[in-house]
């Protein structure tokens, strides 16, 4: 099996993906312990498929919720043992999902207000088990692979894990520098910061790599040559993109990917300290 195999037709799925991360993410975002990073709203890679951050239960215990992509459920399940699953090759609707995860989640004595905008929507919903077991195949490689990279770094690090908003695969490096910047009406200060990243694509834009450094220090790296078909982005968001197309079928991809993060760490950090 190719590394990074073509992903023709799982756009379908991948949508249905998207929105169902979107679903289970309700429940930490309503009641898990709040990272000031918002990791807690975040899905982690693990043996099974794709799993929620642990929310604490009223009477005891700890609730997990996950994108079981061996069985095609999403799970939930409690310390104590307690376990939902609902398939998510039956056709239900984004709207439909996020009810069924928060009818079962009142089970357990979480109720109150639901971020519900987040899955609303009523459009049919696609699901090819083949086409999942083959994207879930993927992001345990590239997990492996980042963490290869993230191990190799000096300095503070987040973890690897999926952000339901843009179901993307991303960490960051956190540099020694801190940029004062203006977000939601209130002037904050953030570290600054190198990601790395997968963007599986959507209905426009092809799959990609990414890694953004934060500031973005253009007059310093826009002129700097990127390896293997990699390129500086300056639409929409700044940062080094890395076309997923470039490493499909190659059987260096992985000596490529690495060879990718760490040329955009090596350009970026001077900037970041």
């Amino acid at each position: 099996m190719a590394l990074f195999p073509v992903l023709d037709g799982f756009e379908p799925t991948r949508q249905t993906l998207h929105l169902y991360s979107q679903a289970v993410g309700v429940a930490p975002r309503a009641h898990g312990i709040a990272h000031p990073k918002w990791w807690h709203i975040s899905l982690k890679v693990r043996p099974d498929g794709l799993v929620t951050d642990t929310v604490p239960l009223p009477d005891g215990g700890i609730l997990a919720l996950r994108l079981d992509l061996r069985l095609h459920q999403i799970v939930l399940e409690t310390s104590q043992g307690d376990v939902r699953s609902f398939s998510m090759a039956a056709g239900l609707t984004g709207t439909e999902m996020g009810e069924v995860v928060i009818t079962a989640v009142a089970e357990f004595g979480l109720t109150g207000e639901f971020a519900r905008a987040k899955f609303e929507n009523d459009d049919p919903r696609i699901y090819d088990p083949d086409q999942a077991r083959r994207y879930f195949d993927l992001l345990v490689e590239i997990d492996r692979i980042f963490k290869t990279h993230k191990a190799s770094l000096k300095g503070e690090t987040g973890p690897v894990q999926v952000w339901p908003h843009g179901f993307d695969l991303a960490f960051e490096w956190f540099g020694a520098r801190t940029v004062t910047q203006e977000e939601h009406g209130k002037v904050q200060e953030f570290p600054a910061q190198l990601n790395l990243g997968f963007y599986p694509g959507n209905a426009d834009t092809p799959p990609y790599f990414y890694s953004n450094p934060f500031p973005f220090a253009a007059d310093k790296l826009l002129d700097k040559p990127l390896p293997h078909g990699a390129r500086w982005h300056t639409e929409g968001w700044q940062g080094a993109l890395l076309p997923y197309a470039a490493l499909v079928n190659d059987a260096n991809a992985e000596k490529n990917l690495l060879e990718f993060a760490r040329a955009v760490y090596n350009l970026a950090v001077p900037t970041l300290l």
